[in-house]
């Protein structure tokens, strides 16, 4: 990697505190960038407010200090970016057919066919004009029916057929809000992000925001996608599946456990230490390509109990 352009970036969703599996994603990111001698910025997604929580941001901020997780420079949070994603659905709209109006309902929709991670494909009711009498509540961008391909890092060789596994998406929400698409691709341009590491629930991300990026014209970030942390029950932890806050004590043995979730098992002698420390050792044996692509378990309240041994 040539280290005096890497910039990596750690994205997170401030709908509450960072668990187990958003420590992960954390550590992957960093460690990258900072092997590859790089800047790791954050950014805080919080563009979706009325999911947000009251004094999250701030939490995830002391959670990544007291973790030995220090970004460089200023913090970006997307409430205060409307304006930039206002003017990239503008030049959208300038390119003519590529963005459309919709005034589907989440009720019209809900017996339309669903892709393999559960999103909605677009039957394309709006495509060719808004039926009589509706009127537009969304934008959606109109994909054309190829596949993108993309490498990533960690899964390799990977394609995906937008027309057929997703259909048009929504880049501005009926509610006002922009989406995370259009959100995510104008962020990283801004911010000269080269490296994006994130949990592989976003994978299939990917496709879209590549479209987006060669429609607008920016550059298309190098991508790794690292395993998931998930419950007994193979559900990614999240809120929703009520995942416990990272704990205050106990830190070295919880960052143990994030290092051998990603196929990086600190020595012995480390496993008791602070965070700061096995990190310091992790960025100077950080090899990517030792890091799995299967999910580790972890149960309520508990380490991960499927990870390699420190």
């Amino acid at each position: 990697m040539n280290s005096t352009r890497y910039v990596g970036r750690f994205a997170p969703s401030p709908t509450g505190p960072l668990h187990a599996g958003s420590l992960v994603a954390a550590v992957a990111s960093r460690l990258d960038a900072r092997a590859a001698g790089g800047r790791w910025l954050l950014r805080m997604e919080d563009l979706d407010f009325p999911r947000c929580e009251p004094g999250a941001a701030d939490t995830i901020l002391r959670q990544l200090e007291t973790y030995g997780l220090h970004w460089d420079g200023a913090v970006l949070y997307q409430t205060q970016r409307d304006d930039a994603y206002a003017a990239a659905l503008a030049a959208l709209q300038a390119i003519g057919a590529v963005v459309y109006p919709c005034a589907c309902t989440r009720s019209q929709l809900a017996q339309a066919p669903r892709n393999h991670d559960g999103e909605i494909l677009y039957p394309g009711t709006c495509r060719n004009g808004l039926p009589a009498g509706a009127v537009a509540r969304a934008w959606r961008v109109r994909v054309p029916d190829v596949s993108t391909r993309f490498h990533d890092r960690i899964h390799g060789e990977l394609q995906q057929n937008l027309a057929h596994e997703v259909g048009d998406f929504i880049v501005r929400r009926a509610d006002g809000l922009f989406a995370y698409q259009l959100a995510v691709v104008v962020d990283d341009a801004f911010q000269g992000v080269t490296h994006v590491v994130r949990g592989a629930d976003l994978l299939w991300n990917t496709p879209r925001q590549i479209y987006l990026q060669t429609l607008l014209g920016l550059p298309t970030p190098i991508y790794a996608h690292v395993p998931l942390i998930t419950n007994a029950a193979g559900q990614k932890l999240s809120k929703q599946t009520l995942a416990p806050a990272l704990p205050e004590t106990g830190r070295g043995a919880v960052m143990a456990q994030a290092l051998a979730a990603l196929g990086h098992p600190v020595p012995a002698e480390l496993a008791g230490a602070e965070p700061a420390e096995q990190l310091a050792w992790a960025s100077a044996h950080w090899q990517i390509e030792n890091v799995p692509i299967r999910p580790a378990v972890a149960n309520p309240g508990q380490a991960p109990d499927n990870l390699p041994d420190p």
